[in-house]
């Protein structure tokens, strides 16, 4: 059974100021998702499930499905307040979605293999791909998922701070804790983080999340769980988001293990207005080294 590539594409981009999900990046008006997606396909993946807003439909919808038709199965799946909150009375402020768990909890209708979690506007690299696809198809258990880790130098933005899960990995590779950390930026010749937590001064290999999991299925009912208890803690706050390293925190403590898997890919991504020409740039020589056609999907 292939693996499925799940893609978070629900948010709301408040720094980017517009929805870079479907802005054109590549010189055939290729989206960041199109390369991921490309790279997924040729790593073995059979089908891609667009997590977005029912708003938004029809933009997706009108985009994707003429290029990926008869080359990989194709899920719309939306993102919406009352999903999986059985019955709970929402705030009636409340606009932000719930969080990245949550967004994954509502694929679970069409999500029953083992899969991976991106985000839509993160450019991940073929390496990352084909090292997931091998662990989805060969070593992914109800009792292990795993994470693609990145190291933090080759992550950070020149046009302002980002914020980074900072993964703790013990001695057998495996996932401790995923750490949030704000304010991450190169000052001084050194990359200083200004939050208020330790150590302040990251190195530059820090293993670092990008938010590119390997779930088995089992992660769905646990997540509806932890779902279900975070309502009824934190459901009433206008802002409180359920993520995932919450739900791979209690798995950890509770159930299982998750493997880093490294590698050296190079991660690029549109934080700021300011980085989409060096996402260009980046993918222009990409293309001109071969990894990718001038057109992903001419043929």
């Amino acid at each position: 059974m292939k693996p499925t590539l799940v893609i978070l594409a629900a948010g709301m981009a408040s720094r980017y100021g517009s929805m870079k999900q479907v802005e054109s990046f590549g010189p055939g008006g290729e989206t960041i998702m199109d390369y991921s997606i490309y790279d997924a396909i040729r790593a073995g993946f059979g089908k891609i499930v667009f997590i977005i807003r029912e708003q938004h439909q029809e933009t997706f919808r009108n985009l994707f499905a003429p290029r990926l038709q008869g080359k990989v199965a194709v899920e719309f799946v939306y993102q919406e307040l009352p999903l999986h909150t059985n019955g709970y009375a929402i705030p009636v402020s409340r606009t932000k979605p719930w969080g990245t768990a949550h967004a994954v909890l509502c694929a679970e209708g069409v999500v029953r293999e083992p899969f991976a979690v991106i985000n839509a506007d993160d450019f991940y690299g073929r390496h990352a791909f084909e090292v997931a696809a091998t662990f989805l198809s060969e070593a992914c258990y109800p009792e292990r998922f795993a994470i693609i880790g990145y190291p933090l130098l080759g992550t950070l933005s020149e046009h302002g701070t980002v914020n980074r899960g900072v993964c703790t990995v013990d001695a057998e590779g495996q996932l401790v804790a995923v750490t949030e950390r704000i304010n991450i930026a190169v000052r001084e010749g050194v990359i200083q983080v200004e939050d208020g937590l330790e150590p302040a001064v990251l190195s530059p290999d820090t293993c670092v999340s990008m938010n590119f999991w390997c779930f088995d299925p089992s992660f769905f009912p646990l997540s509806q769980g932890l779902f279900t208890e975070f309502l009824q803690a934190r459901g009433q706050e206008e802002k409180s988001e359920f993520f995932i390293p919450l739900v791979a925190d209690s798995f950890i403590q509770q159930r299982g293990t998750i493997e880093v898997l490294p590698t050296q890919a190079r991660w690029f991504g549109v934080t700021y207005k300011e980085d989409a020409p060096s996402v260009q740039s980046s993918l222009n020589a990409l293309i001109a080294e071969g990894v990718y056609p001038e057109k992903l999907w001419e043929n």
